[in-house]
């Protein structure tokens, strides 16, 4: 049990102080980007479907609101904490996985059950899987990396929880969240001794997964068939993805100015949501576009950062946690970016602190704060070791 008087917030005032600067002006700049666009690309549908042109914007504050008391008490949380307990959110992340399978339990919406319901608050699991699969991998592998290096059987015990977790999350179902936890875990695993080869054929393998689970799954086939083609059904199947390709063509070099979008007239469905990179475009064209794709980068590159010195250090378990967070915000940005732009065929997946999405918004929050407290960590253990030598 932590005390009181262990909290950083509240034993030494000074610590905010020590966070790394940059990377929370990074996250606040693409959270003050994320509220001017939502509150631009939802205005119209808010306005026709709940009467109030703010309704959307005015949630978000409240999901911003409670991502920032998330992140301070995740901040109050040492990194040893998450070592030592971390295999507890491998089970909590199966039991919520299951609950929100039960009939009645999880809310379904477009076909998917992947939400629970609590009062006026709704909770997507996948993005709660996300924050307990980095920190439970990150523990898992730390304390096993002898093993996965010296014995090639090792690997699959990881593998097999990683499928666990998988074969879940493709029952609400839910291919993206699916997708990105495969990647984020992969990566992981080679940052922890994994050799090539094996990185390579679990790549096959999980390759050949999705492509059996496309050609099995109609629907699925269906996206990617109107995903080559979205113009041969232009007003049906490949609908969205037109809209939101016409969104990029109107944006051409340097958009057509703040809240000027047209596609977000009705046009494009959900474009607050998934596809609000595309109304970003349109009203700050190509250049806008790549500014904010250049943002992104700088806060990875600060995380991968954050990782090669927790790495150096020899810290493993703080190495391969943030590691983790680079990679799934890295590969959730590219899908994201992909998807609104033709380059891969459609998922559920948010733009990270730009896309409307109170779990979101509130998991990605809770990993930006993971990394900042090992961060802090790293340093206060170098500066104890000054000290006693």
């Amino acid at each position: 049990m932590i005390k009181i008087n262990q909290l950083p917030f509240v034993a030494q005032p000074n610590t905010l102080l020590a966070l790394n600067g940059s990377l929370i002006f990074l996250v606040a700049v693409l959270m003050s980007i994320g509220v001017v666009i939502i509150a631009s690309a939802s205005i119209d549908y808010a306005a026709v479907n709940y009467g109030d042109p703010w309704f959307f914007l005015k949630r978000h504050f409240v999901y911003l609101f409670i991502a920032l008391v998330a992140s301070v008490v995740m901040l109050s949380i040492p990194t040893s904490f998450w070592r030592q307990y971390g295999w507890l959110l491998f089970f909590i992340a199966c039991a919520l996985l299951l609950i929100v399978l039960i009939p009645g339990v999880g809310k379904k919406v477009n076909g998917s059950q992947r939400w629970i319901q609590l009062g006026p608050i709704t909770i997507q699991i996948s993005e709660i899987v996300k924050l307990c699969g980095v920190i439970f991998f990150a523990s898992y592998l730390s304390n096993s990396q002898y093993f996965l290096q010296t014995q090639w059987k090792e690997l699959f015990k990881p593998l097999l929880m990683l499928v666990l977790l998988m074969w879940l999350l493709l029952l609400e179902p839910d291919f993206g969240g699916a997708v990105v936890l495969a990647i984020t875990v992969g990566g992981m695993l080679f940052l922890a001794g994994a050799k090539l080869w094996q990185c390579i054929l679990l790549l096959i393998s999980g390759l050949g997964i999705l492509v059996t689970l496309v050609i099995l799954t109609p629907y699925r086939m269906k996206r990617l068939v109107s995903f080559l083609d979205p113009w041969k059904d232009q007003f049906d199947s490949g609908y969205q993805l037109t809209q939101s390709l016409i969104a990029f063509g109107r944006g051409e070099w340097f958009g057509l100015g703040m809240g000027n979008s047209i596609q977000k007239l009705l046009y494009l469905p959900e474009a607050h949501t998934d596809f609000i990179f595309a109304i970003f475009a349109e009203e700050y064209g190509f250049i806008g576009g790549l500014l904010l794709l250049v943002i992104f980068l700088l806060l990875v590159t600060k995380i991968f950062m954050i990782s090669k010195k927790a790495l150096e250090r020899g810290d493993i378990f703080s190495a391969l946690a943030v590691f983790g967070v680079a990679i799934l915000m890295t590969s959730q940005v590219i899908i994201n970016v992909g998807v609104a732009s033709g380059f891969f065929p459609t998922k559920g997946l948010t733009l990270p602190f730009v896309s409307y999405g109170g779990s979101s918004l509130i998991i990605t929050s809770l990993l930006v704060a993971l990394v900042l407290r090992i961060e802090y960590d790293l340093d206060l253990s170098l500066v104890s070791k000054g000290k006693n030598s």
